[in-house]
């Protein structure tokens, strides 16, 4: 592997979303991350199409052995950091909690990727993305005006506020052990996260100038300059143009006279103007609209889908998605100038038989044989 971690060693326990999408990110910037999963995983083939375990060997370990155990000790003893996205005391239950990792590498980072958080009154509850995001304002605030609030995927917690956050943590905390030569432990939850992606909106509150009902607010769909618009082919563009200048760029390009999309910032107009910008893009399908706006201050995209994304022009041109095992996936992120990530490697079938992989790590081979 090639990037800007080279040389760093991550071990990674499988689990879902949000702590593997961080070691997908660590992996895409070269980090050796190896993958600890239970035995036979892997059985029905789906590895093949699963995006967030590429660049790195999945090997599989009885942890309920002590033998399992004392291999992933083993490996600790040679690794920068080790990430799980288990329930708070399940690593300590099995004998892999920081206590006993710090203990064979001081240094370790030890990243541990939550929910709720390894303490407070919720954290031994079960939950998803969206409890997550529910108890942050996040999820209140997402949504049209007078509905119910809007499911927005599991980017906000699991990736935005989770497994982001969490690969924040890590590199943080491993610049900090690169200097004191000492480790920690890394307390990632979503809830945090979620808040913390508000933080912005929280600021506006704070002055007056965010309402709590839903879309009645610049950034939520509120204002008809700030929206999805549906066009003649049942299609969608968005229409982003806050600043003044970029507002009147709008007009001027959709043939508008402004002075009949005035005041542009006062609420109050909002619902009236916005009916009247839809019936303007509903007169044109997407492509037109693409055509008119695209490429221009007007602040304008069409909306894609996930088919449709990779081959757009921008994003072939940059490269933003590639393809690899047979289908398109998104590029390593963010762009390196002196040490790029690598091409991503298609995902690895988990390995029952790791020898070669655990031997080059240092773990002695009566162990391995044991395993």
């Amino acid at each position: 592997m090639s990037g800007p971690l080279k040389g760093k060693r991550v071990i990674e326990m499988v689990g879902l979303g949000p702590a593997p999408f961080c070691g997908m990110m660590l992996a895409d910037m070269g980090a050796e991350v190896i993958r600890i999963d239970r035995p036979n995983a892997g059985h029905d083939g789906a590895w093949k199409y699963d995006i967030l375990s590429r660049n790195r060997a999945t090997v599989c370990l009885d942890l309920k052995q002590p033998e399992g155990v004392e291999a992933v000790l083993k490996l600790v003893e040679k690794a920068d950091a080790l990430i799980e996205g288990f329930r708070p005391g399940v690593m300590e239950k099995i004998g892999l909690g920081p206590d006993e990792c710090l203990a064979r590498n001081p240094a370790l980072v030890f990243g541990r990727m939550t929910g709720w958080g390894q303490y407070g009154p919720l954290s031994q509850a079960a939950g998803h993305d969206m409890n997550y995001i529910a108890i942050s304002g996040a999820l209140h605030a997402i949504g049209r005006a007078n509905e119910a609030p809007v499911v927005p995927l599991n980017l906000v917690g699991d990736f935005g506020g989770g497994g982001m956050l969490l690969t924040v943590g890590v590199l943080a905390a491993m610049l900090e052990a690169g200097k004191s030569g000492k480790g920690q432990v890394v307390d990632a939850a979503m809830t945090d996260g979620a808040a913390l992606l508000s933080s912005m909106m929280y600021g506006f509150n704070a002055m007056g100038q965010w309402s709590n009902n839903r879309g009645e607010n610049l950034l939520d769909g509120g204002a008809h300059f700030y929206d999805v618009y549906t066009c003649a082919d049942g299609k969608y563009v968005a229409v982003a143009a806050i600043e003044p200048k970029f507002y009147a760029e709008l007009l001027e390009r959709c043939g508008l006279q402004r002075e009949a999309f005035e005041p542009q910032m006062d609420p109050r107009q909002w619902p009236m103007l916005k009916l009247k910008l839809a019936d303007v893009f509903k007169a044109r399908t997407r492509d037109e609209w693409c055509e008119i706006l695209e490429g221009t201050d007007a602040c304008f995209a069409p909306v894609l889908d996930w088919d449709e994304a990779p081959l757009h022009p921008h994003n072939q041109a940059r490269h933003t998605f590639v393809e690899s095992g047979g289908y398109y996936q998104p590029a390593p992120a963010p762009r390196f100038s002196r040490t790029p990530s690598a091409a991503p490697a298609p995902p690895a079938a988990p390995l029952a038989n790791p020898a070669d992989i655990l031997s080059s790590w240092g773990l002695p081979e009566d162990l391995i044989r044991a395993l």
